[in-house]
């Protein structure tokens, strides 16, 4: 075998490992998806609306069978005689 013939095979063998490598990450990364999960909760006092909002949200990620991945976004709006709060964060299968 020649030395061009050498390189070329060698050459080959290195594109095909490189495509298989590349190949399974892409698949890996494929495998985990991500999404925005929330809670929400209407309450008295803005404390438990907070607590129940959080709550809702870990059951909705506990429910989804995803695992949690970042902070937790808390917004609540006073009403005439409660509090309304959103817990949202990202979660990941």
């Amino acid at each position: 075998m020649n030395s061009i013939t050498r390189a070329a095979a060698l050459i080959a063998a290195i594109a095909l490992s490189a495509t298989a490598l590349g190949g399974a990450a892409f698949a890996q990364a494929k495998k985990q998806s991500c999404f925005l999960a929330g809670g929400e909760a209407t309450m008295v006092t803005t404390d438990l609306a907070k607590f129940m909002a959080n709550a809702a949200l870990n059951n909705s990620i506990k429910g989804a069978s995803a695992t949690a991945s970042g902070a937790v976004k808390m917004t609540c709006k006073d009403g005439v005689a409660t509090v309304h709060c959103l817990a949202q964060q990202r979660a990941c299968k």
